[in-house]
């Protein structure tokens, strides 16, 4: 009987008879465990263990019966269940037939729709020339030098080299040497460029901030520390020269019209994926739109925790996460519900489409990943993909292959309309 959405609800009976083969079956097996006094191993009498031990006899019996009845109707009715199924109002008694009944959830018979030729917003990137501009200076920073400058007392435009401690205000010491501060600049907080102004090297100077509640490091967003710092250096920084010897001092390049059509094309291909992604996205939302069916509570669960577990993730590694964080997951479901759905939703349908299209992991998709891990682990190929299997990384790897493949397929076969 259907409940409502993916919920069915079966009556079960098992006949006296099954239950008492399952009983004598219970019995048996403890007579070989149980040890009484007055007798051998294995040769209590049974009516005895059944007196002496009639809670565990029962409980072995209904543990015996129910799940192999659940299994033999959900194969004979072809019920695709999804989670663990509720047993409820059992009746259990001696002389008597067991009856329970069993809530659960089904997976979602999906009807596919059209998928091929659906409409995106998308056009191919443009890189102009101020582009590749901007890209070629990005790379001189970073291959500036910074020279020692004559002492004098700092300016803004300087390039100040400074010793910095806290002396009170904080309750953890910050404490940083060799810190470079650009003075005046608009990256560098404007207390720091006041301290500077005037400063000559090795001279000390106290000075406090109030940090922004925003600020990049957790434990000095908003607070209010006093600082002691010491200008060591004043640097001058100087860029290199766009020219053929820069580019070949960065690597395989015999010219800087070569290096130049190398950053284009470096260009082009981050806005390429960047805008491929967001058409995939919007056709994942026409796909969810244009597909109504039930959604099992049990996969929704699932995706609040995967959900929830990815935010902790990227928490954890900005270093904003408190270890003392309790999750009140009733709450963190209700909140992510709508989301885990659509998830879910998107799901189904590209596993839908895939299973239609034949789209799958082959083995040298696999073996590539399974090598790339492998060299950012620094750990024997055959071993990885060993550990891989074991913790079902390598399920999901294929999964994830197989879904970005599906998605692809989609795009390509969009029509793709101008933004």
């Amino acid at each position: 009987m259907q409940i409502e959405g993916c919920k069915h609800e079966l009556e079960f009976t098992i006949p006296v008879e099954e239950i008492a083969r399952e009983t004598e079956r219970v019995v048996g097996e403890l007579q070989k465990k149980v040890r009484l006094p007055g007798f051998r191993p294995g040769k209590a009498p049974a009516g005895l263990i059944r007196s002496k031990f009639a809670s565990e006899v029962r409980q072995d019996v209904l543990e015996g019966l129910i799940p192999k009845a659940l299994q033999k109707r959900f194969h004979d009715e072809h019920l695709e269940v999804v989670g663990t199924p509720n047993v409820k109002d059992i009746h259990f008694h001696d002389g008597e037939p067991l009856s329970f009944k069993a809530e659960f959830e089904v997976a979602p018979a999906i009807e596919l729709g059209e998928y091929r030729g659906l409409t995106v917003k998308y056009e191919e990137p443009q890189v102009s020339e101020e582009d590749v501009a901007k890209r070629l200076e990005e790379m001189r920073e970073q291959k500036a030098e910074y020279v020692n400058l004559e002492p004098r007392p700092a300016a803004d435009g300087d390039h100040a080299l400074v010793h910095l401690r806290s002396v009170e205000g904080t309750a953890e010491a910050v404490e940083q040497d060799d810190l470079m501060l650009h003075v005046g600049d608009p990256d560098t907080l404007p207390e720091f460029s006041e301290a500077l102004r005037g400063l000559s090297p090795e001279e000390v100077k106290e000075f406090e901030i109030k940090y922004p509640d925003d600020y990049g490091q957790p434990k000095l967003a908003g607070r209010t520390v006093r600082f002691a710092m010491r200008l060591k250096a004043i640097r001058r920084k100087e860029l290199p020269e766009l020219n053929d010897d820069f580019a070949k001092d960065l690597g395989d390049f015999q010219s800087l019209d070569e290096l130049k059509e190398t950053v284009r094309k470096g260009i082009f291909g981050e806005r390429e994926r960047r805008a491929q992604e967001a058409a995939k996205h919007s056709l994942i939302d026409t796909l969810v739109t244009a597909h109504s069916f039930a959604v099992p509570e049990a996969y929704v669960d699932r995706q609040v925790e995967m959900n929830v577990e990815n935010q902790l993730r990227g928490l954890a590694a900005r270093g904003l996460l408190d270890p003392k964080l309790k999750i009140d997951w009733a709450k963190a479901k209700a909140s992510q519900k709508e989301q885990a759905e659509k998830d879910v939703r998107a799901s189904l349908l590209l596993d839908k489409i895939a299973e239609k299209e034949a789209i799958y992991a082959t083995n040298d998709e696999l073996d590539r990943e399974v090598q790339r891990i492998a060299r950012q682990e620094r750990e024997p190929v055959a071993a990885m993909r060993k550990k891989l299997e074991k913790d079902g990384t390598l399920r999901r790897i294929a999964g994830h292959i197989r879904t970005e493949k599906t998605l692809s397929l989609l795009f390509e076969q969009a029509r793709k309309e101008a933004v």
